[in-house]
């Protein structure tokens, strides 16, 4: 593999970033294993046929919901699976979580190509018309958003409590041979103890754009505007 030819670095410096390199090497290793242990889980639990809300992206406070979307809806073609983002918005988060909205800016960027192998969709506890609001505010327009506010398909995935208090998830699902809808996976910010916010990192590459730098992602955080 070609290096950088930067005849001006000293020796201290080589050293040390062949030993950084190694470990990038380490760490892309154990992200596949990591990866291939999540292919590997078994048949998860059959789930409920949850009912979400789906409308236009014009629609304004006091429309009617143009239609009730199951999650076996969501489903475009057979032998996919379905990825759902779960979005920090509605009832006790009155307003939208400014990292979600950070996440899923990126998430609107990438989902054509995500839709070449996968399904995607974000779920929020929002009212439709305030989730579409802040949708045509972020100009998300490549993404399919439902409102889950009626069903207790958040509560059940753990991104919603007994309170109505709100967190970030993502789940997988897919479908059995019999149709029925699969839980395949899903992970939280928290996990362990020690590590209450980092979980999901990997779907959001600005944490890994900042991380490249001597600073670091620091204690950096994301807003609605800046």
């Amino acid at each position: 593999m070609r290096q950088t030819n930067l005849t001006a670095e000293s020796a201290e410096y080589v050293s040390a970033r062949e030993e950084l390199r190694q470990a990038e090497v380490e760490l892309m290793r154990h992200r596949e294993l990591v990866a291939d242990l999540r292919r590997r889980l078994p048949p998860g639990p059959v789930v409920d046929d949850y009912v979400f809300e789906e409308g236009p992206a014009d629609l304004q406070a006091g429309d009617a919901p143009v239609r009730a979307a199951r999650l076996s809806e969501l489903f475009t073609r057979p032998g996919r699976d379905l990825i759902i983002y779960h979005f920090m918005y509605g009832k006790r988060q009155t307003e939208p979580c400014p990292m979600c909205t950070m996440w899923i800016d990126g998430f609107n960027g990438v989902a054509r190509h995500v839709a070449q192998s996968v399904d995607l969709a974000i779920v929020a506890a929002a009212p439709l018309p305030a989730l579409r609001t802040h949708a045509r505010n972020r100009k998300w327009t490549n993404l399919r958003l439902l409102s889950a506010g009626s069903s207790t398909f958040k509560y059940d995935l753990g991104s919603e409590d007994a309170e109505g208090n709100q967190d970030s998830t993502v789940s997988v699902f897919n479908r059995d041979d019999n149709g029925s809808v699969r839980h395949f996976y899903s992970a939280h910010p928290p996990m362990s103890d020690d590590i209450d916010e980092r979980g999901i990192d990997l779907l959001c590459p600005v944490w890994h754009i900042l991380d490249l730098t001597r600073p670091g992602r620091g204690n950096w955080d994301a807003t609605l505007s800046y």
